[in-house]
């Protein structure tokens, strides 16, 4: 007798070609590019958390966003982060999120989650190349320009 196990479906859909996609080359590139896809109207109240997926020549695959949290803090799962990953066959990944009371700085917090996600890329051969944490004002922090990636 068979036994009945569910059917696991893993898609990605590429709706615009790659040749259109766009390249990221500076952290400024990366700013750009999410805070087009931040909602302008919440940036400044809860925090998110916003992965870029890029594919080899480090050109943009999608933006996701992983978490929307609360005021001071939001979720950011290291294998929902990286099953997304494997599933749209993503090269390399820029993590990001914002701190709605405009504080530049990382915390602990933010540093440790870092590292985490960066240990966890290296295994699976998925490269971190930066996080960013965007503000309301436009202003953001690049942990690669700042040494800490």
């Amino acid at each position: 007798m068979k036994s009945k196990v569910n059917e696991i479906k893993v898609s990605y859909k590429e709706r615009i070609p790659a040749s259109f996609w766009q390249k990221i080359v500076s952290s400024q590139d990366a700013a750009q590019v999410l805070f087009e896809h931040w909602d302008k109207d919440t940036i400044g109240l809860y925090e998110s958390f916003k992965v870029v997926f890029l594919n080899n020549s480090n050109k943009v695959k999608g933006v996701y966003e992983l978490s929307k949290g609360g005021i001071t803090g939001t979720l950011a799962d290291v294998r929902l982060l990286f099953g997304i990953a494997l599933k749209s066959a993503t090269c390399a990944v820029l993590l990001s999120h914002n701190h709605p009371s405009g504080k530049l700085m990382p915390s602990g917090a933010d540093k440790d989650l870092t590292n985490k996600l960066k240990q966890a890329g290296d295994i699976l051969d998925i490269k971190v190349l930066d996080h960013l944490i965007l503000v309301p004002n436009g202003d953001y922090y690049s942990f690669a320009d700042n040494g800490l990636l």
